[in-house]
C-alpha cells in the first residue's frame, strides 16, 4: 500500500470481482465496507444454476475473513438503484475516501436474454450509477469514484490500430486539434449501459468536479486470489453457465468435466483478458493514485493481453485432451476481429500483469474437478440469442456446427456433435 489507509466502500462487493477486491483492499490495510443487495445470488435462483463453487452467505464470509486476517469488514445490504436516501446517509456516516462501483448487472448474454432482462439491466445499471453520482455530490464530500467498466465500450471491430486509453486525439474540420472520448460501439445492452455510464462520469466531472476513474476491463479469468484461498469459506464464485460463465473459465470447467469446449462461431473473436488477482490489484492502484482535483475523468484499460478465442480453446483442449464443439454463435458480432490495446497507464503504476499460463489453468481446473458434482451440464450451452435472426438461424442449422479435436483440426477430419469421428 502506498500512502495512508483509506476508508473504501465497495458497492457490489459480494460478486465475482467485488468479493476478492474487497478482501484484497482489506488485506492491504484499507478500511472496507461492502454494500450489496445480493442480486447476483437471486439471479442464480432465476436461472436455476448456482456457482460451481459453494459460496457462503455474507455473514459467514465476513466472519471467516475476521478469523483468518484479524480485520473487520462491514456489510450493508442495500440496493443502490432503489434506496437512494439510505445510500446518501451511508456516505454521510462512513465518510469514505473512495468508493468502488461494481454494483451492476455484469453479463452481456443475460442482458440479451429477453425483454425483462434487457429492461432490468438498463434500469439497474444506469439508475444505480446515476444515484451514486447524485449521492456523492449531495453528500458534499470529496469522494473518489472508481468504476469497473469494460473493453466492450470500444466495440470489437477491427480498428486498424491500437486502442488508446479512453481518449482519442483528433483533427477537426479547419485543422483544429482536439481530444475526444473514443467512439462507443456497444455490442449488447450490457455494453450500452457501460457506454452511458462513461458519459455520466464526464458530465458529473465537468459539472460538479467529481473525481472519477473509469476502468475498461477485459474478460476476467481465474477464481481464487491470495486472500480467498486462506479459508474454504472465503472461496470466490465460479460461473460456468451460458449467461455468466466467462469464456476461459468456461473452457477450463468443460475440460475438467470431460465435455466438449463450446467455441462460438469460428472462435475468431479476439478479446482482452485479465486474471481475477490483477482485477483486485488494479483497483488498489486506481484508489491509491486518484486524479487531481480539476482533472478530467481518468480512463485506464485494465487488461493483461489479447488472445484469439479459438487459440485459447486449442491451448486448453491440447493440455486436457478435450474435444472442441464449434457452436452456432448466439451473438450478433463479427466472426473474426483483431484487437490491439494500450495498457501503459497501469504498467507505469507498477502493474506486472499475470498472463495466460497453463500452470494457472491447473488451479482453475482443480477447483472445477473438486466441485464437478455441483455442475448442471444442461446449463453450459448458450440460451440467450442476440436477435430474432440468430434464433432463427440456430433453429434452422442447429446449435452445433462442427465438433473436433485439436489434432483432427489439422487434418480436417469431420466429427459429430460429441466429438466422435464420423
Amino acid at each position: 500500500m502506498t500512502g495512508s489507509p483509506k476508508k473504501i466502500i465497495v458497492f457490489g462487493g459480494d460478486g465475482f470481482c467485488g468479493w476478492p477486491t474487497a478482501l484484497h483492499l482489506s488485506d492491504k490495510g484499507h478500511d472496507v465496507v461492502i454494500v450489496d443487495n445480493l442480486s447476483r445470488r437471486n439471479i442464480d435462483t432465476e436461472l436455476g444454476c448456482d456457482s460451481l463453487t459453494p459460496i457462503q452467505p455474507m455473514d459467514i464470509r465476513i466472519q471467516a475473513w475476521k478469523e483468518v486476517s484479524g480485520k473487520d469488514i462491514k456489510f450493508v445490504n442495500l440496493d443502490v438503484c432503489k434506496e437512494y436516501a439510505e445510500m446518501l446517509q451511508l456516505l454521510k456516516d462512513e465518510k469514505p475516501d473512495s468508493l468502488v462501483h461494481f454494483a451492476e448487472q455484469r453479463a452481456a448474454p443475460y442482458s440479451m436474454r429477453n425483454s425483462k432482462a434487457k429492461r432490468y439491466t438498463v434500469d439497474n445499471n444506469l439508475g444505480g450509477t446515476h444515484n451514486l453520482m447524485c449521492a456523492v455530490v449531495e453528500s458534499g464530500q470529496d469522494i473518489h469514484v472508481v468504476h469497473l467498466g469494460t473493453m466492450g465500450v470500444y466495440g470489437y471491430g477491427s480498428s486498424g490500430g491500437e486502442i488508446p486509453e479512453g481518449y482519442l486525439d483528433v483533427t477537426l474540420p479547419g485543422g483544429r486539434n482536439s481530444t475526444i472520448l473514443h467512439p462507443a460501439y456497444p455490442g449488447s445492452i450490457y455494453h450500452a449501459t457501460k457506454c452511458l455510464d462513461a458519459l455520466m462520469f464526464q458530465f458529473y466531472n465537468k459539472n460538479d468536479g467529481l473525481r472519477c476513474t473509469d476502468l475498461h476491463q477485459g474478460v476476467v479469468w481465474g477464481t481464487n486470489t491470495e486472500q480467498t484461498i486462506k479459508d474454504e469459506r472465503l472461496i470466490n464464485r465460479f460461473d460456468y453457465d451460458g449467461d455468466y460463465g466467462t469464456v476461459l473459465n468456461r473452457f477450463l470447467m468443460q475440460a475438467a468435466l470431460d465435455i466438449p469446449l463450446t467455441v462460438y462461431g469460428t472462435g475468431g473473436q479476439t478479446r482482452a483478458f485479465i486474471h481475477i488477482s490483477d482485477t483486485a490489484r488494479c483497483i488498489q492502484l486506481a484508489i491509491e493514485n486518484p486524479p487531481a482535483h480539476g482533472a478530467p475523468v481518468e480512463i485506464l484499460n485494465q487488461i493483461a493481453e489479447t488472445r484469439r478465442v479459438r487459440d485459447i480453446a486449442q491451448m486448453v483442449a491440447s493440455k486436457a485432451g478435450a474435444k472442441l464443439s464449434y457452436v452456432n454463435n448466439p451473438r450478433n458480432e463479427a466472426a473474426e476481429n483483431e484487437l490491439e490495446v494500450s495498457n501503459n497507464k497501469f504498467r507505469l503504476l507498477g502493474l506486472d500483469p499475470i498472463t495466460l499460463d497453463e500452470r494457472l489453468f491447473d488451479e482453475v481446473a482443480t477447483i472445477a474437478r473438486k466441485y464437478k458434482h455441483r455442475a448442471i451440464l444442461s446449463k453450459v450451452m448458450p440460451t440467450s440469442h442476440w436477435n430474432k435472426k440468430r434464433t432463427q438461424d440456430i433453429g434452422t442449422n442447429g446449435e452445433v456446427l462442427k465438433a473436433t479435436t485439436p489434432e483432427q483440426e489439422k487434418d480436417g477430419a469431420p466429427l459429430d456433435s460429441w466429438g466422435i469421428k464420423a
